[in-house]
């Protein structure tokens, strides 16, 4: 498996500022200029912000539209859906992600709030701290049947 594959990787945690941006580590930017995606969502229904890179975001895209398992007007649903709760944005100079304030209060994110950074593989989330720490109390339960051995 390459890299880039599981490009984002573990969670840190960090400050927002009283703008609404927060610090995007070195290895988690993108290119220059090149888009991020920030996606509206939940997980074990708490508000997350999700943030998809341009790769990312083609590739729900493409999962849509390849799906053999709904119809052209349920995959047109889902990309207009996929489509609304995204907002295009780049990074600052500093790599700083500007997330907007309408955005970050419906995920539970204040501003000079403590949030969490946390990697998902092709993509990465932005949580408030206290919803983090609810997540990952799920998260790092031990699996029951851990067939691979990973956990």
């Amino acid at each position: 498996m390459s890299t880039t594959e599981q490009r984002y990787r573990g969670f840190t945690p960090y400050k927002m500022d009283p703008k609404y941006r927060v610090s995007i580590p070195t290895g988690w930017r993108p290119e220059a200029n090149a888009p991020l995606f920030l996606q509206f969502s939940h997980s074990y229904d708490l508000p997350v912000v999700k943030v998809l890179s341009e790769e990312a975001y083609d590739e729900k895209v493409a999962l849509i539209k390849g799906s053999e398992n709904h119809t052209p007007a349920e995959k047109s649903q889902m990309l207009g859906k996929l489509a609304m709760l995204c907002k295009e944005v780049t990074l600052n100079d500093q790599g700083k992600l500007l997330i907007p304030k309408d955005l970050s209060e419906k995920s539970g994110i204040t501003a000079e709030s403590d949030v969490v950074l946390a990697g998902r593989g092709n993509y990465f989330e932005v949580w408030s701290s206290a919803n983090f720490d609810v997540v990952l109390g799920i998260e790092s339960r031990p699996v029951e049947k851990d067939y691979l051995g990973i956990f």
